[in-house]
């Protein structure tokens, strides 16, 4: 059982791990997007969403970690000016793994990683639609009475039962017996 393992170990001694995920950081702030190994992107998803979480406080004592983390000053300020900001509102879950398909060398399954894009405002807007179509609705039902649609219904109805009954009437296709060959 794998009970109380802290990280994945990706087959490489704790120097070579910690460089390339930092080199792996490195390209996802460059570039936001980046395609790996699944093993790898669920790895370097913790770090990432890390870096968010520094970025987001923007001390100095958070810059300086997260230089520490990047060794890119270029990088550290993009996600101190660019990434943190886009992320304000949101509580954690700042990237996402797109799974692609298998890779032709050695057949490891890949994956994009990928820091998730700018939120549009849209939940506040269903919450007050839903509200006002239930207080429409009660207004509406007090105000007409019910108008039956049974005769549109009854046909659409009509119409797939017969079909429906012409199918059931109709035999079934059966397929041959396989026909086994005669042993000489």
């Amino acid at each position: 059982m794998r009970h109380a393992i802290d990280h994945r170990k990706l087959r490489r001694n704790p120097s070579h791990r910690k460089a390339m995920l930092k080199n792996l950081m490195n390209a996802l702030v460059k570039s936001e997007r980046i395609e790996t190994t699944v093993a790898r992107a669920k790895e370097l998803r913790r770090l990432a969403d890390r870096l968010i979480t520094l970025g987001k406080r923007n001390t100095t004592h958070a810059r300086r970690h997260v230089f520490s983390l990047l060794s890119d000053k270029e990088n550290t300020e993009k996600l101190f000016s660019g990434l943190a900001g886009r992320f304000s509102e949101r509580a954690g879950g700042y990237t996402r793994i797109v799974r692609t398909g298998f890779r032709g060398g050695d057949g490891a399954e890949m994956a994009f990683l990928e820091y998730l894009p700018v939120e549009e405002k849209k939940a506040g807007a269903r919450k007050g639609k839903k509200k006002k179509a239930a207080e429409g609705k009660g207004k509406a039902a007090a105000a007409k009475p019910k108008a039956s649609k049974a005769p549109a219904g009854k046909k659409e109805t009509a119409r797939a039962g017969a079909v429906k009954q012409e199918a059931a009437k109709a035999p079934r296709k059966r397929m041959p017996k396989k026909v086994k060959p005669e042993a000489e």
